[in-house]
């Protein structure tokens, strides 16, 4: 089918300009002005933003933790992430220890295959470092997996400080490009010992076991070991102010260090976590909440385009999951819904009170993701022969998040009562209209996408 949107505002990295799109094919076939197609079916944009479908790098859809399972599976979480303008994700294929990368690869791959809504790629995180893996880590780069992921934290994740440096090696060997969950393991399990015996057994003991000195120590010797092996990086969530101070330190020596943030962090302060009863565990994500001073800085940073990108590290549990660290913190499963939300936020937040621009929008949701984790021009942009993955954003909304108009399988929303300027009027996935004013018209449209090397 052909379409033709009229007189929108098309916005690029670069800037915006009124013009016409023609859809054909799944692709975009032409861009101008006074633009006609015999037979194409015409739509009038007329005072609406188009944007190149936003991408979310940071989901974790379908994930087995803290023995459970999150709420939001890839048919759930894309349903959610294409109502709300997402129209690609990249999640977290995840390694068990003892398993190869292959396994792991086609274990994700069943969980999402003919079960989303909006297109996929993976990631792979790596938590068993050894000659195998290594070998299978040039192999799925061959086949499209060009990025990794590894934590400095979680027992059954953890890599030493050794096989940090041998994966970015490997890394900067291959032209892949490697996420970090920047936060010391070992100081977090002082901490939490120290909390216990305290007798804080309460959400407001999570940031006190792990506080921004956690995550500046981490994203400091990320930034050593990086440097030494001659290797780009990426910061994933990034949450404090040091933090950011030590990035910028790298890069002053010269160093590539791109940078990731969510809404959360540029919105939410760890106030939330002395709410009253068990209102906190709902906040009890990892990074936690910080303060408004990390906000502060995290905004300018946006603004001065030292962040690249805004994701959401959507990672969902119900109330009842939650419960299960009624009685000791560390059990409370640890992550938030948010891939729904993150561009009305964005907009709302970052757009209206003129902290970024409508072009930084672009960028951080959209190009730089693209361009970063390989899918670059297919998608990220709007141009002849990239994708047909389009945003019509109408400005003039105005709403309120709710719990009752989510699509997340969780039963409350973390940003309940915000206010929201903007959202999607359509939105395309390859030439098709999959939703539209929140709603989604049409399921389970979503590809794998193979990637490319990515770099900004």
């Amino acid at each position: 089918m052909k379409r033709l949107l009229k007189n929108g505002t098309l916005v690029s990295g670069k800037d915006y300009t009124k013009a016409d799109l023609l859809i054909e094919d799944g692709r975009i076939a032409a861009v101008g002005t006074g633009l006609s197609c015999e037979g194409a079916l015409c739509t009038d944009v007329e005072g609406k933003l188009v944007f190149p479908g936003f991408i979310d790098a940071h989901t974790h859809f379908d994930l087995e933790v803290s023995d459970t399972v999150t709420a939001d599976d890839f048919t759930s979480g894309t349903e959610a992430a294409i109502a709300g303008g997402t129209t690609a994700v990249i999640d977290f294929a995840t390694q068990n220890r003892g398993e190869s990368l292959h396994q792991a690869l086609e274990n994700w791959h069943r969980k999402a295959d003919g079960k989303a809504s909006c297109d996929y790629g993976f990631h792979m995180a790596i938590s068993d470092w050894n000659e195998r893996t290594a070998k299978e880590m040039e192999e799925l780069f061959q086949t499209g997996v060009t990025s990794f992921k590894l934590y400095m934290t979680y027992d059954n994740m953890a890599v030493n400080d050794g096989e940090l440096y041998e994966v970015l090696k490997e890394a900067g060997r291959l032209g892949a490009l490697v996420g970090v969950h920047c936060e010391n393991g070992l100081l977090i399990k002082e901490l939490v010992k120290e909390q216990k015996a305290a007798g804080r057994l309460g959400p407001m003991a999570h940031p006190l076991s792990r506080p921004a000195s956690v995550e500046e120590e981490a994203i400091q010797r990320l930034a050593v070991t990086a440097g030494l092996a001659g290797a780009p990086v990426m910061v994933v969530h990034l949450s404090t102010k040091s933090g950011y101070e030590q990035i910028a330190a790298a890069r002053k020596r010269g160093q590539t260090v791109y940078v990731e943030t969510c809404p959360q962090y540029l919105l939410m302060d760890d106030s939330l976590y002395s709410q009253q009863g068990f209102e906190g565990a709902k906040y009890v994500i990892s990074p936690p909440l910080r303060k408004r001073e990390d906000q502060e800085c995290l905004w300018k940073a946006l603004q001065n385009n030292e962040i690249q990108t805004v994701c959401t590290d959507h990672c969902s549990f119900t109330l009842a999951q939650k419960a299960a660290g009624r009685a000791d913190f560390t059990r409370i499963p640890n992550g938030m819904p948010g891939v729904e939300d993150r561009a009305a936020l964005l907009y709302t937040y970052g757009v209206m009170k003129k902290r970024i621009s409508l072009p930084q929008m672009c960028r951080l949701l959209s190009e730089n993701q693209a361009r970063l984790y390989g899918m670059y021009p297919r998608k990220g942009c709007i141009q002849p022969g990239s994708d047909a993955d389009l945003v019509v954003w109408d400005p003039e909304y105005r709403g309120t998040i709710s719990v009752k108009q989510q699509h997340y399988r969780t039963d409350y929303a973390p940003f309940e009562g915000t206010e929201v300027a903007g959202r999607p009027f359509q939105v395309y996935l390859r030439g098709e209209l999959a939703a539209q004013n929140g709603q989604v018209l049409r399921k389970l449209l979503g590809e794998y996408v193979k990637r490319g090397p990515g770099r900004l």
